[in-house]
């Protein structure tokens, strides 16, 4: 089981390493990384593990994270309704996705982004496509899929896949003014 002293941290020089491609068929090796880093979101949001095992909670996570140089991420995004029930459920386990298309138009997350490799917060907007195309290998189905993505999603995937090219998500914030608005973007709450 992954835990949060297996996930490095933006102090580590790995995390700015692009990572490789995998050959498909995948490894049993990379197979088993991917189950465990998708069990490892799915642990961190469950509160009793979350707490027994004093792990963050995440959405997504990229194998760099985990230190191993491999195009492949994770994603587990539930809806739970007022009862706690799951309603919808966006999970992937992404071998070598790349972005086909997006939309001109920005959008960012209101609260701003976090990361479980960045222990100290960095505050600011983080501006990102509205809506993207993503084609991988999916683990969970054993298929290529091709995913389109808008809102929390697709903010998701492309803070994931910037990971893959050793980008951290305050890269992108805007140098003399963090919190300077995104003009004519959608804000994601």
């Amino acid at each position: 089981m992954l835990t949060m002293k297996d996930i490095i941290d933006d102090k580590n020089p790995l995390i700015r390493k692009k990572s490789k491609d995998i050959s498909i068929p995948v490894d049993e090796q990379t197979r088993k990384l991917g189950i465990e880093m998708f069990e490892y979101l799915k642990n961190s949001q469950d509160e009793e593990i979350s707490e027994k095992y004093d792990l963050r909670p995440g959405v997504g996570l990229a194998a760099v994270q985990v230190g191993v140089l491999k195009r492949m991420l994770a994603i587990y995004i539930p809806e739970i309704d007022e009862n706690g029930e799951i309603t919808h459920c966006d999970q992937y386990i992404l071998v070598n996705p790349k972005l086909i298309s997006y939309t001109a138009k920005p959008s960012y997350l209101k609260n701003g982004e976090g990361c479980l490799s960045v222990p100290i917060d960095q505050q600011g907007i983080v501006p990102r496509h509205a809506k993207v195309t993503v084609e991988a290998y999916d683990l969970l189905t054993d298929k290529q899929v091709k995913i389109v993505a808008r809102g929390f999603l697709s903010i998701c995937l492309q803070h994931e896949m910037d990971h893959l090219d050793g980008i951290l998500y305050y890269d992108h914030f805007n140098k003399d003014n963090p919190h300077a608005p995104i003009s004519n973007a959608i804000v994601i709450e």
